[in-house]
């Protein structure tokens, strides 16, 4: 299949954080899989992204899928809902709704929609045991809406390699740079890519030893520290996490190739 236009809406996850871009911006995913598009086929690939971090479900749909559907793509990873399960009241059924509304719309325009599924968050956040259940569901919703309208799912939530703590920032919420690549790739392999194949599946390298229970709860201190407590914070003060933001490339812009650069990050 080749994709001659590409539009990203979401959150923080697709505006990139935390993949500096070494600009003093983020790169992210979805930044990746554009290359890994354009160097993937020979027609050329033009990406526009409209995420915002801190956005909820209802607002991505309210502020990007029509000004998407407006850029006429042929593809368009939509991912969102993590705000939602995280903040005080989680309306799931609203939740289902909005996505619902947005694969609708986005299939009826005749685009291929592409989404994916979150990791068991126990594994990575010390909150994440009281999260589980939410995310879940919200991993249900994906999956199920999904089927409903054909839309493309990689269900991270399947594979153990997506919670290795390697692949995640320091806060604990957000991939690194590593963890970009990672999703890029499994995304790039679901949509028949060239050159991406299963291996993205594959444990890291070097399996990670366990820290022992002090270490394990002076790290745990040490972000409750420096990013729960700011977090909770902002919310209590009721300061929007994207106070400001504005969509990082709301113009589609064709893409460079960069034939061999996958390759580099899968063997690093």
């Amino acid at each position: 299949m080749i994709y001659r236009r590409y539009v990203a809406i979401g959150d923080s996850s697709t505006e990139g954080l935390e993949d500096p871009d070494g600009h003093g911006g983020y790169r992210g995913w979805a930044d990746r899989l554009a290359t890994h598009l354009a160097d993937g086929q020979d027609e050329p690939v033009e990406y526009a992204n409209l995420a915002v971090r801190g956005l909820r479900m209802h607002e991505i749909r309210q502020t990007q899928l029509a000004p998407a559907l407006e850029l006429r793509p042929d593809l368009m990873t939509v991912f969102g809902g993590v705000n939602d399960t995280i903040g005080l009241h989680c309306d799931l059924g609203g939740i289902a709704a909005e996505y619902d509304a947005v694969f609708r719309d986005a299939g009826d325009a005749g685009v291929t929609v592409l989404t994916f599924t979150m990791p068991d968050p126990a594994a990575i956040n010390p909150l994440g045991r009281g999260l589980r259940q939410r995310m879940f569901a919200l991993n249900a919703i994906i999956r199920a809406t999904a089927r409903v309208y054909g839309a493309l799912v990689v269900d991270f939530e399947r594979y153990p390699v997506a919670k290795d703590p390697r692949l995640w920032f320091e806060d604990r919420l957000h991939g690194n740079a590593l963890g970009h690549e990672l999703v890029a790739t499994a995304l790039a392999h679901r949509l028949g890519v060239p050159g991406f194949d299963a291996g993205w599946t594959a444990p890291l390298p070097d399996a990670l030893p366990q820290p022992r229970p002090r270490q394990q709860l002076a790290t745990d201190l040490d972000w409750a520290v420096h990013h729960l407590a700011p977090w909770l914070g902002r919310n209590l003060r009721r300061i929007p996490h994207g106070q400001g933001v504005t969509a990082k490339r709301p113009v589609p812009i064709l893409v460079p190739r960069s034939v061999g650069e996958h390759d580099q990050a899968k063997s690093a």
